[in-house]
């Protein structure tokens, strides 16, 4: 089967003696190197992949990049082109593993690059920029992130042994790498936060008996997005979009606010969604004093120093009805929304700290009045976290599930 296949990101106009320290130690490792260099200021050679190519992946010469005397600009191009010649060599050659090393606009572009690659590949950014905010470089992929302590300029004791432990871990991960066809379970999709695990675990333990593969992500901010990424690439059955806290937090300016496109890629790709409110029976908020500050008035639930449950009332819950009815009023495929009538959450229960029983009918009565005749709306005389309302979501995937 020959040796691994890694791709390195490294630019040689300002990294030409990192890049070949670098390739030596895979190469010694065991790994054949395809180097992508996305360099503007000049070409050294010797790269797999040349600054010529990438230019030539957007479209472009290296010639016109470097004319547009912008490196904002320069940078946009080369990524495109980048990502272009990343899955060309993915899918003639078969990657085992992609690492990179860089500063700033290096991280950006290699970050860009391995969020285009599959889930599963081993994805390494050895980066400046790694002791600082990363989410723009990380997405919702499974990537790595190495802090590279000094900068990278030239090889000294510290970078030396940085770069040499980033490269014999990704050709070990390399080594092991044993990518998936998904075999043939139908995959579904779920979002839970702590507050309804109860209620979702009778969900996933049935449909995994039934032989579904589910995969469940947690609406903190970070787990509906690649819930959403997933959704968007991969053969998916069924989505259970059960926590509807991130579009509660759009809409109300809370801490797990994933944007306006939050749970759009299943509905436009045709895939079926079953939403429930699930803790929308609170916004996330920050320490009591920035929660109080921000929505004043409101009752609170301490969940942990950096935390507080805001309680939601009806007029805070009417907008998220408001803003499903329009992002599935042109569904490709079929939509449901099932509201427990007894509560949304543990917290929003008689055990729980906000409980408040008048708000759910109501909130049911409004969102049945605006959801447009594509969706099945139905209401069960349970708490979110009851079996009752388990069985009803339970029932309503298995009838999706068969057609």
């Amino acid at each position: 089967m020959g040796n691994p296949k890694v791709l390195l990101i490294v630019t040689q106009d300002t990294k030409e003696q990192e890049a070949q320290y670098i390739r030596a130690i895979l190469e010694g490792a065991g790994c054949d190197v395809i180097h992508l260099d996305p360099s503007v200021r000049r070409t050294v050679g010797g790269a797999e992949i040349s600054p010529e190519d990438v230019a030539a992946g957007a479209g472009q010469t290296i010639e016109q990049v470097r004319a547009l005397g912008h490196e904002g600009k320069c940078q946009a191009v080369m990524t495109e082109g980048a990502v272009a010649c990343a899955l060309k060599a993915h899918a003639e050659q078969g990657l085992s593993g992609v690492l990179s090393v860089g500063g700033s606009m290096g991280t950006g572009l290699a970050g860009t690059v391995m969020q285009a690659l599959p889930y599963g590949l081993p994805k390494l950014i050895v980066s400046t920029m790694a002791s600082g905010f990363t989410q723009p470089y990380l997405g919702v992929k499974d990537i790595a992130i190495m802090n590279a302590v000094t900068d990278i300029s030239g090889i000294n004791s510290i970078s030396s042994e940085v770069f040499r432990n980033a490269a014999l871990a990704v050709a070990g991960m390399a080594k092991g790498y044993a990518p998936k066809t998904g075999g043939d379970k139908p995959l579904v999709l779920m979002t839970t936060l702590g507050t309804t695990e109860k209620g979702i675990r009778p969900i996933r333990e049935a449909l995994e008996a039934d032989g579904c593969e589910v995969m469940v992500f947690h609406s903190s901010g970070a787990g509906g997005a690649t819930l959403d990424g997933l959704a968007a690439e991969r053969d998916v059955a069924l989505v259970l979009d059960l926590s509807l806290t991130e579009i509660l937090d759009h809409l109300h300016g809370g801490l797990a606010d994933r944007g306006p496109d939050r749970s759009k890629p299943a509905i436009a790709r045709g895939i079926p969604v079953v939403f429930a409110p699930g803790n929308a029976d609170f916004i996330i908020g920050g320490p009591i004093d920035a929660a109080k500050a921000q929505f004043p008035g409101k009752k609170y639930h301490i969940h942990n120093p950096a935390l507080t449950a805001v309680r939601t009332d009806l007029e805070d819950l009417k907008p998220l009805a408001d803003h499903i009815a329009a992002m599935v009023k042109d569904a490709k495929g079929p939509v449901s929304f099932y509201v427990p009538l007894k509560g949304f959450s543990n917290h929003d229960s008689p055990y729980g700290h906000i409980h408040d029983p008048s708000i759910p009918p109501p909130f049911a009565d409004y969102a049945r009045s605006v959801m447009p005749e594509n969706v099945d709306f139905q209401t069960v005389d349970a708490h979110f976290n009851d079996d009752e309302f388990a069985e009803a979501i339970i029932a309503k995937a298995r009838e999706l599930l068969a057609k």
